[in-house]
């Protein structure tokens, strides 16, 4: 049985107080953290970021969503209404209008600009009033967000967009009952529903590009520019959720190239541009005149051709060029829900692209996810001092997993579970990747969110996986919760101390900062952090936490305090200004941390090691895979393959071999078999 709403609030609220009692700060701060991971990983907002200011005068805002001048001139800002009660209470229709109106008097007073000095400049309000009056002449519409953890009555028929002066303006409201049909929907998205004619006033021309009965279907389009780029306008991000999302703007030579084909040879434009390949659940259309249009589209998805699209709509806003005469073709291909995970990747990672999208920013689907996943089931951490009870780390390769893992026990087994896999010790792959990149000298980079920080983390990762897989061994997962372990204390550590009470805020982009600076510290000695240490601690040893919040507190002026050219605090700390400031802080690592210190060789005999022991276990598992697969499997995959020939002289051999009933491959003879099937699967051959 799926999960009820209440069971969902309930779980959804303790999460809530767990996190919120661990880090020491307001259940409110925390519901608005949770709920906004949903909204960035979703795509709903480029980012989240917390900023509360609250006035007497009508006046609210909890957090914004990033930048307009990086986000296609959208300003994205949020208010909060929590509910401290244990069950589902309702939110009337008569105070969402109410909220909102907080949302506009903050923005309407930040836009008239001499509302900001007469803010704190050390508070996150002062912050994002200057940057909407910095960056006023650059927003082209604003999207207000309402979060509640109550479930909105049914008489609340929604709010229609207006207008603030001459700023379009748009309302959302994201109830309890809304982030439960999200999560419960297992993609973590809503569903896009596009319908051209009622939408857009328009029907989109196609050809049919398949053969029916193959279980494939697919057309070709020709898609205006102006009707592409108003698609884009209202779904953003999220149309692009399964490619690299963060647009890199007209910097890029392809992207110039896109921009000046658009506004000085757009009658080219078709020739020139590579067009699109896109993918849909579900496809409708309609026959008139002789001609197949599409009339209706859910959950499209431009796995390439990204920058095409975005670069369109930049040209209509920012330069306000004439479309009229952009045309871009379009591959759509219809995917089955159950397989989009499998088969969307793979389309956008073999389509042609102008900027070739590496293999690793499938993030979930890459091997080095599934190792870690496997590492996460398979490993007990130590028990904890005081405990006689070892845990694992449950990692979330797909969001959402865990709560999927345990959601159909029954209440024993879920006790059972909750014992073996802490809800605490639980940590997703944008999690992971920002414990992974404040240790490479990437605090700026954390601090611009989630995704920013998972893309250049996979990047990051994809290279290293192809020099030496073997590297992403169990040693390796070990250090890896180290981190976060680390990162996670820091964070609770940190909201205790009195400096930080009577200070206040920014206390993410601080715990990124002084943990790349101690790390900055540690390499300038040639020395690295034993992270086995803390990993066989389950805690942050107390030599290392003193250290730790030393340097946060030193390094803090140069984190909060960005001077004259920058006054948001929040958008200092994701420069690599505020990073370098913060390299010229000066401290000395005091002699209590000797003994958390490795030299280089005893760290590299470790690695050593460890990849020696991953490249037999790698061994192991693949001879395992090719006798489970079978004789008959490999049979098939050896005609499959001569008749394209696709195999060497040697796989001939191997494949033989394979087929053979009763022979087993050599340990390395199986990595080579697995490694070739991969490469005849990517060529259509389906497993049996």
């Amino acid at each position: 049985m799926a999960e009820t709403l209440e069971q969902f609030h309930e779980d959804f609220f303790n999460e809530v107080r767990a996190q919120a009692d661990a880090a020491g700060r307001f259940m409110e701060t925390s519901f608005l953290e949770q709920f906004g991971d949903w909204l960035v990983n979703s795509g709903e907002l480029e980012t989240l970021d917390v900023t509360p200011y609250r006035a007497a005068k009508g006046m609210r805002v909890d957090g914004y969503g990033g930048d307009p001048s990086e986000t296609d001139g959208v300003l994205s800002l949020v208010v909060v209404d929590f509910s401290p009660d244990l069950t589902v209470t309702s939110l009337g229709a008569s105070a969402v209008p109410a909220h909102f109106r907080r949302l506009e008097n903050f923005l309407e007073m930040a836009l008239s600009g001499d509302f900001r000095d007469r803010l704190e400049e050390s508070s996150p309000g002062y912050g994002l009033a200057e940057l909407i009056h910095a960056r006023r002449s650059q927003i082209g519409r604003a999207r207000l967000f309402l979060l509640t953890n109550r479930r909105l009555s049914d008489r609340y028929d929604g709010q229609e967009a207006g207008t603030l002066g001459a700023l379009p303006i748009s309302y959302n409201v994201w109830d309890i009952s809304r982030l439960h049909r999200l999560v419960s929907s297992g993609r973590g998205k809503e569903d896009i529903e596009i319908d051209f004619d009622e939408q857009f006033g328009e029907l989109l021309p196609c050809l049919p590009a398949h053969v029916g009965g193959d279980g494939y279907e697919a057309y070709l389009s020709v898609v205006p520019g102006d009707l592409l780029s108003r698609v884009y306008e209202q779904w953003g991000a999220r149309l692009l959720e399964q490619n690299v999302r963060a647009f890199l703007q007209a910097r890029g030579s392809v992207n110039k190239g896109i921009r000046n084909t658009i506004l000085n040879d757009p009658a080219m434009f078709f020739a020139y541009n590579n067009g699109v390949t896109a993918t849909a659940e579900e496809v409708e259309t309609v026959v008139r005149n002789g001609t197949t249009y599409i009339s209706r589209l859910r959950n499209l998805q431009i796995v390439n051709g990204g920058q095409t699209t975005a670069s369109i709509f930049s040209s209509r806003k920012k330069d306000k060029a004439d479309l009229s005469r952009i045309f871009v073709q379009m591959k759509l291909s219809v995917v089955e829900p159950a397989r989009a995970t499998e088969v969307v990747p793979k389309i956008s990672e073999y389509a042609n692209s102008q900027n070739r999208v590496n293999a690793a920013d499938f993030f979930a689907n890459h091997p080095f996810h599934i190792r870690i996943e496997e590492f996460s089931r398979r490993i007990w951490a130590p028990a904890s001092d005081g405990s006689f009870r070892q845990t694992k780390w449950f990692y979330e390769r797909a969001r959402g997993s865990y709560a999927d893992a345990r959601a159909y026990l029954t209440p024993t087994q879920k006790k059972r579970f909750d014992e073996e896999f802490p809800k605490s010790q639980s940590f997703a792959k944008t999690d992971l990747a920002k414990f992974e990149m404040a240790w490479e000298a990437c605090p700026f980079l954390v601090s611009k969110g989630a995704q920013h920080t998972f893309a250049e983390y996979a990047r990051l990762v994809g290279r290293r996986w192809e020099k030496d897989s073997d590297t992403v061994s169990e040693l390796y997962f070990r250090s890896a919760v180290a981190k976060a372990i680390i990162f996670r204390g820091l964070e609770k550590r940190i909201s205790e101390q009195q400096w930080y009470k009577d200070e206040g805020g920014y206390r993410a982009q601080l715990v990124a900062y002084t943990i790349a600076k101690l790390d900055q510290l540690i390499r300038a000695r040639g020395l690295a952090l034993d992270f086995d240490h803390v990993w066989k601690a389950q805690t942050i040893p107390s030599s290392l936490a003193s250290v730790l919040l030393e340097i946060a507190q030193t390094i803090r002026p140069a984190v909060t305090q960005p001077g004259s050219s920058v006054a948001n605090v929040t958008e200092w700390a994701k420069k690599q200004a505020c990073w370098a400031r913060v390299q010229d802080v000066p401290f000395e690592l005091p002699e209590t941390m000797e003994a958390m210190l490795l030299d280089p060789q005893s760290r590299k005999a470790a690695v050593s090691d460890a990849r020696k022991t991953q490249k037999m276990d790698n061994g192991i598992e693949a001879q395992s895979r090719v006798v489970q697969l079978g004789p008959d499997h490999w049979a098939a995959a050896a005609q499959f393959a001569a008749g394209r020939k696709l195999l060497t002289p040697a796989d001939h051999s191997l494949f033989r071999v394979a087929s053979r009933p009763g022979s087993f491959p050599t340990e390395k003879q199986s990595i080579r078999l697995m490694n070739v099937l991969g490469t005849l699967e990517a060529e259509g051959f389906q497993k049996s």
